[in-house]
């Protein structure tokens, strides 16, 4: 099963950026879709952005404009780069991968927008 690793966590403040990478053990090819929640404390999870193998790219209204997902390194990597941080954008952010035969998640990065 493939494993994903994330990194790029951190401390912000207020209108600041972060970029969050996650790796995944294999490089992805077929039909596959990746991409992020992210689960804010005493929240549900919730879909961030999510990237196809066909390049179909989708965000949630919140970050729209704010945030861009792309894929790095043929298939095996996929960052985040978060600009214009909220509060609101503090969560533990969680890379995901979705395709044929399963899922997987990465254990988390903890994001922080505060001053």
């Amino acid at each position: 099963q493939v494993q994903l690793v994330e990194s790029g966590g951190g401390v912000v403040q207020p209108g600041g950026s972060l970029r969050l990478s996650c790796v995944a053990s294999e490089r992805l090819t077929g039909l596959y879709v990746m991409g992020w929640y992210r689960q804010a404390p005493e929240k549900q999870r919730e879909l961030v952005a999510t990237i196809s193998n066909y390049n179909i790219i989708n965000y949630v209204d919140s970050v729209k404009g704010r945030f861009t997902i792309s894929k790095v390194n043929a298939n095996n990597t996929v960052d985040l780069q978060m600009n214009s941080l909220k509060p609101e954008d503090t969560a533990v952010y969680y890379c995901w991968v979705a395709k044929v035969g399963g899922q997987a998640w990465g254990q988390g990065t903890q994001v922080t927008v505060s001053s």
